[in-house]
């Protein structure tokens, strides 16, 4: 299942983007002391006792007769239609407005679990004179202050509260993987081809698929889902609607999947759109599979396929990892092959390293290269451990953190390929002061 969504929504600068950050504990969302400085919609993961979820910061909701306000209001409603808990925070110094009785009767139509936050109440006083939210018929009034951190547990509390019953659940031995690309490289005839039947539309025009669907299926004796995708673009070339919509729905895929297959288009070329899609796959911590379609569109000689896989490597230098495979959806060159590699990229994802065979591999890559001098100090490396899978992490403690330069890890890394099959997914090191 898709981890639950919660959508923060509300009027021009009662502090949307302030309490998003602190939820996140991150500094994503701009704060600024003006209105109008969250346009688009911001997505970030969050937890709270336990429960993972994703959150939305929206612009604030305003029925002015401009462009950029009908925008900003497109985009609350989006998010509003995909949230599953809706989170309207309103202003304690200012009290209750006009627009924030317009933006209740906006949420009454929603028919989802709304909780009114009443954010600034940063003192008795002000916590005081929450009560004329009542007024808004949305239940009672939570008091929280975006910018001390004052009630956000409360607020959180009652978020999980209200999350569906299904949400976090996962059905165990299942393979979940995603078909991601932008528009009309050839997704949907892909996942077609892989299931043999006409499961998704195809049509020769940009933007025919509007969600993520998801179809199992099983192959060989192992249970897959496939979820493909609609077609993303990066947020510039983005205007329609129903197009950043299906955006959101794409990242949420990309989110609720174990293996990206990411699509390019063999008679156009790379563009920059691949490479924000690929981006958004790789900062996920997906394994991921590159699988050029349409191949037997562009002619070819002998060294093509070396030619392209080169433009690729070079373009995506930091895929490096991702094994790369020529495909045609028209005539099924190579898709049996997707199967059979989501899986052994999976496989890879999930393995595990004993420590006693990592600091075996330290050591002989201690000796092949010494750790290098960072302003006249060593590096020292004594251990290694991995601390998770999916993707695989590992710690490698050492006596500064700070002498640990990103190509010494870059050449752990390569130790680690080297010597066990990770092809497909990334790897994390994390150097950690020994104590």
């Amino acid at each position: 299942m898709p981890l639950p969504i919660v959508a923060i929504v509300g009027r021009p600068n009662v502090g949307k983007s302030t309490l998003f950050n602190r939820i996140i504990n991150e500094r994503v969302a701009i704060v600024e002391d003006r209105p109008g400085v969250t346009r688009d919609r911001n997505y970030a993961r969050a937890s709270w006792m336990g429960h993972q979820f994703s959150i939305i910061d929206t612009g604030g909701i305003t029925w002015e007769d401009s462009t950029i306000d009908e925008e900003i209001r497109a985009q609350a409603e989006i998010a509003i239609e995909e949230a599953d808990v809706i989170v309207m925070l309103a202003d304690a110094s200012q009290g209750v407005t006009s627009l924030d009785e317009r933006i209740a009767h906006l949420l009454y139509r929603a028919d989802k679990p709304v909780l009114l936050a009443v954010n600034k109440a940063d003192n008795p006083e002000q916590r005081t004179d929450i009560y004329d939210f009542y007024s808004l018929g949305l239940g009672d009034p939570i008091p929280v202050s975006g910018s001390h951190g004052t009630g956000i547990g409360d607020l959180l509390d009652e978020v999980v509260k209200n999350f569906p019953a299904d949400a976090e659940k996962t059905e165990e031995g299942v393979i979940s993987f995603s078909v991601i690309g932008r528009p009309n490289v050839g997704k949907s005839s892909i996942v077609n081809r892989l299931l043999g039947e006409e499961r998704v539309i195809v049509a020769n025009e940009e933007g025919t698929t509007r969600d993520a669907i998801d179809t199992p299926f099983v192959k060989d004796g192992t249970k897959f889902r496939v979820v493909d995708t609609a077609g993303i673009r990066r947020r510039g070339k983005v205007y329609e609607k129903t197009e950043k919509y299906s955006v959101m729905r794409a990242m949420s895929a990309m989110e609720r999947s174990d293996v990206a297959i990411l699509v390019l288009d063999a008679s156009t070329g790379i563009r920059e759109q691949d490479k924000h899609v690929a981006g958004y796959a790789h900062e996920a911590g997906l394994g991921m599979i590159i699988a050029v379609n349409k191949w037997d569109l562009p002619k070819k000689d002998s060294s093509s396929g070396k030619d392209f896989e080169a433009v690729i490597r070079e373009e995506f230098s930091y895929l490096d990892y991702a094994p790369i495979v020529f495909v045609s959806a028209k005539t099924g060159k190579n898709i049996d092959q997707l199967p059979k590699m989501v899986k052994e990229v999976y496989e890879n994802k999930n393995q595990r390293i004993q420590s006693s065979v990592l600091n075996d591999l330290l050591l002989e890559a201690s000796r092949l290269v010494p750790a290098p001098m960072v302003k006249g100090k060593r590096l020292r490396v004594y251990y290694m451990t991995q601390v998770k899978t999916n993707p695989p992490t590992f710690v490698v403690f050492c006596n500064d953190p700070e002498l640990m330069h990103f190509s010494y890890q870059r050449f752990l890394i390569n130790q680690l390929r080297e010597n066990f099959d990770f092809t497909g997914t990334p790897i994390k090191i994390l150097p950690r002061k020994r104590k």
